[in-house]
């Protein structure tokens, strides 16, 4: 049995590609921030393929790591020279393996942040990355604003302070390069919100601004923060997808990471020191990645949200499960097709026809095995930037919305902490405690669930949602989730 690190790699002997580069000649030009599954399948991935091809052997990645379960990534990198197995899931269950060599080294900030602002502040280093979350952007929720009063915030903005947080590690970098006459990076998001670009660079300045108004001033007019839309469906790995790489590969990895088919990165082609040739690997590079967003978060995502609550709720344990009930495809199409695309512009190269009967395939593969909890965690996240645009738009224009309505409320009987067997859910969110003490009491008093302002703003105050939202909620309470759904399909 091989475990997987540079000494091994010619010599796995499963079906299992490997790098057709020597990675010793590779140089760093990217130093990514959240080094997770999503990465590991995406932008790690782009890059290893761009490596195959005999291009960008000066554009490897330095993974970061800032929080401290990162610890156990860290251990597992070092131990495996930054290689992993990604295993692609096709729907008629073939799959695909190879091993990823873009990453070549891995630095855990808590231990050195010296470490992890000279490698930024280093010539070679052209692009900082992120996957980081929604919440690695430490924006208020409502207003939209910096959150000064973090307390790892508060700690990195003082004097000589070795810093905590991803703000305070590249806008030590930044300043560094000012200070020798370097041009600075690019710091390029590549999280799921919408606008990533925007948000990276007003959260970037305002921690900047507070740590020295002039470096702010600075950072605002000379470093770019393209934005991008990313997709590709990335289960949490499991101890199964580790056996597999022992049973079918002959290889031991610690973290390996599955994946779907599907890929798509779209990215705004504004950088200050050059990229790599991403197009040439099939990324779409535009001037305004704006419509692709929009399409994605509004029909992929909040179609999650649309199946995750109400597939939990009736008893489902996966993604797969729920999507291949016809019950549920017909509620999501619906939800896409009348409330969801009458949102939307059109977006340039995409049949959004097509594109939407893709997502119920994409749903539907059973191989990926994407659980629901997954997609239910950390709503309050969630929810107000995927679906509750939708329903504002809708309301503004005289829409439907008694679809994304129904969302919502699922989510709220959800958070009530018990399905419809009387099994205890596991709420995962940021704000677990005042979201299921507010849904405690919902059958008392209906409206408790919206009265959260940080999620819901003054949403809670309109006759209409609040009308739709309480007819879905009844009947979740009464009749449960397929009952809720099937009232919904006689809508016109």
């Amino acid at each position: 049995m091989a475990t997987l690190s540079n000494y091994t790699l010619s010599s796995i002997p499963g079906p299992v590609s490997e790098p057709a580069y020597n990675r010793s000649r590779l140089t760093e030009g990217i130093v990514h921030f959240g080094v997770g599954g999503f990465h590991r399948a995406h932008q790690a991935m782009y890059l290893d393929r761009l490596m195959n091809a005999g291009k960008a052997h000066d554009w490897a990645i330095c993974g970061v790591g800032v929080l401290p379960g990162d610890a156990r990534m860290k251990k597992v990198m070092d131990s495996q020279d930054c290689l992993y197995t990604l295993t692609v899931k096709h729907a008629d269950g073939t799959r695909q393996a190879g091993i990823i060599g873009s990453i070549t080294s891995y630095l855990f900030a808590p231990d050195n942040p010296e470490a992890v602002i000279e490698k930024m502040a280093s010539p070679a280093i052209r692009i900082v990355s992120l996957t980081v979350t929604e919440g690695g952007y430490n924006f208020h929720h409502v207003t939209g604003k910096f959150n000064a009063d973090n307390p790892d915030v508060v700690h990195d903005l003082q004097p000589e302070a070795a810093p905590r947080t991803t703000f305070g590690l590249i806008t030590a970098a930044l300043a560094r390069r000012r200070q020798r006459g370097l041009a600075p990076f690019t710091v390029m998001s590549c999280d799921n919100i919408q606008g990533n670009g925007d948000v990276a660079r007003e959260m970037f300045t305002a921690f900047a601004d507070l740590k020295d108004p002039e470096l702010g001033e600075w950072v605002r007019g000379n470093v770019p923060f393209p934005n991008s839309m990313v997709d590709r469906i990335t289960p949490v790995t499991t101890d199964e997808d580790r056996l597999t790489a022992v049973r079918e590969y002959g290889v031991e990895d610690a973290w390996p990471v599955v994946c779907e088919p599907f890929e798509q990165w779209v990215l705004e082609d504004h950088f200050s020191l050059g990229r790599p040739p991403l197009e040439d690997v099939g990324v779409q590079l535009v001037a305004d990645v704006e419509p692709y967003e929009l399409m994605k978060l509004r029909l992929l995502n909040a179609s999650h949200q649309g199946m995750c609550y109400f597939g939990h709720l009736a008893g489902y344990t996966y993604a797969h499960e729920a999507a291949q009930d016809p019950l549920f495809a017909r509620f999501l199409l619906d939800y896409m097709n009348k409330e969801a695309t009458p949102t939307l512009e059109p977006v340039p190269g995409i049949d959004l026809d097509s594109y939407k009967q893709t997502l119920i395939d994409r749903f539907s593969n059973e191989h990926i095995r994407d659980t629901l909890a997954r997609l239910c965690a950390e709503s309050s996240d969630r929810i107000p930037k995927w679906l509750l645009p939708v329903i504002r738009t809708n309301l503004e224009r005289g829409g439907e919305i008694h679809r994304s309505a129904a969302v919502v409320a699922s989510w709220a009987r959800y958070a009530e902490g018990l399905d419809e067997q009387g099994n205890t859910i596991d709420v995962v969110d940021r704000i677990k405690e005042p979201l299921m003490a507010a849904a405690a009491r919902q059958r008392q008093e209906p409206l408790a669930f919206l009265s959260n302002r940080q999620v819901f703003g003054d949403l809670a105050d309109n006759e209409l949602f609040i009308r739709a939202y309480s007819e879905a909620l009844n009947k979740l309470h009464e009749g449960g989730a397929r009952a809720t759904l099937g009232s919904l399909a006689s809508q016109p």
